[in-house]
């Protein structure tokens, strides 16, 4: 059987190339950081992480990584570059300062895996400096326009889903409402796949603006056909929160309700099998976009295949959440 080529010509010279990751953690970015770190070496070109994101790229935070530094690494949470959030960076002195290191660095490129104020910071410090930087979606909320989906969000879904159906055994048990708040502070990706995944009977998200007051009827009708207990699936990001949701149901029904807010255990643990493979292929694309003399893009996977997008564009256009798996849900909420 016939080898693969895994030659990739570098058209732009690149030799060596920074990676970092910004904001919050998320499953699967070290298997992006192995991706990186491990393409550049078989394409002869040297990487160097950059720890606790752009906090510590203005402060000189650098180490060059190899093959072996990230071995054994695809299978953790977190990010073994640490990750901070820098208020100096969104300074023009800041990103000047980390722009004089990079160059002291002998750096051609950066990648940057994060979020949107990732990306604002990178953009910016191309914008201004001129250093070519690659973005590599990482965030759970699933957010970012140019993909279909995001480094870690996989994962959360399934950390979600999971303590919901513990949830829903305890509410079936006692009888009670539990409403439970999961992440996404501006989109809804994360509890309409868990409301339709963990059967729930009402999910509330940022993207509609349904009056909480409903919750109540559709309370009221689960009661009426017997059922023992309900979920209620609330993102962060809808009006009031899941202590919004609850007060008006018991205020509605007088039924006894239970809040459960699962926060950040949604950013940890092992990275599922989707998250690694998403990484894995984003991580090598990010190398190969620079070597190509692409600069100012995300990479991302759409239908199967990577895309470049601007950066500009994965923030200021809007990613809406399935319509269809909305219908969906209501639907099957009987």
């Amino acid at each position: 059987m016939t080898q693969p080529d895994i030659a990739h010509p570098n058209l732009a010279g690149i030799k060596r190339v920074a990676v970092l990751t910004s904001g919050g953690d998320a499953p699967g970015m070290n298997a992006a950081i192995r991706a990186v770190v491990r393409t550049g070496a078989q394409q002869g070109i040297e990487v160097v992480g950059v720890r606790r994101g752009f906090s510590g790229l203005h402060r000189g935070e650098l180490q060059r990584l190899g093959p072996r530094d990230v071995a054994n690494t695809i299978q953790r949470g977190g990010t073994i570059l640490l990750t901070a959030r820098s208020h100096t960076w969104r300074t023009p002195e800041g990103r000047a300062k980390g722009a004089a290191v990079l160059r002291e660095w002998g750096v051609d490129g950066l990648i940057v895996i994060g979020g949107d104020g990732s990306f604002h910071g990178g953009h910016f410090l191309q914008e201004e400096h001129g250093i070519p930087v690659i973005g590599v979606p990482g965030t759970i909320d699933n957010d970012l326009y140019g993909t279909d989906h995001t480094i870690g969000y996989f994962t959360a879904v399934e950390t979600a889903l999971s303590a919901v159906d513990k949830l829903r055994d305890t509410g079936g048990s006692h009888e009670r409402i539990f409403v439970i708040e999961v992440m996404g502070r501006h989109a809804g990706h994360i509890a309409l796949d868990v409301a339709v995944a963990g059967g729930a009977e009402e999910v509330f998200i940022p993207e509609d603006k349904k009056p909480i007051g409903d919750v109540v009827a559709i309370v009221k009708d689960s009661v009426a056909k017997g059922k023992r207990g309900s979920i209620i699936i609330v993102a962060e990001g809808y009006q009031g929160g899941a202590e919004a949701v609850a007060e008006a149901i018991q205020e509605g029904t007088g039924l006894e309700t239970r809040v459960s807010i699962l926060g950040h255990i949604q950013r940890g643990g092992t990275p599922v099998s989707s998250d690694r493979i998403l990484a894995s292929r984003l991580g090598e694309a990010a190398v190969y976009a620079l070597m190509d003399g692409k600069k100012g893009v995300m990479v991302g996977r759409t239908a199967g295949g990577i895309t470049y997008t601007p950066l500009h564009e994965t923030w200021e256009k809007r990613k809406d959440v399935s319509r269809d798996l909305y219908r969906c849900a209501k639907m099957l909420s009987i």
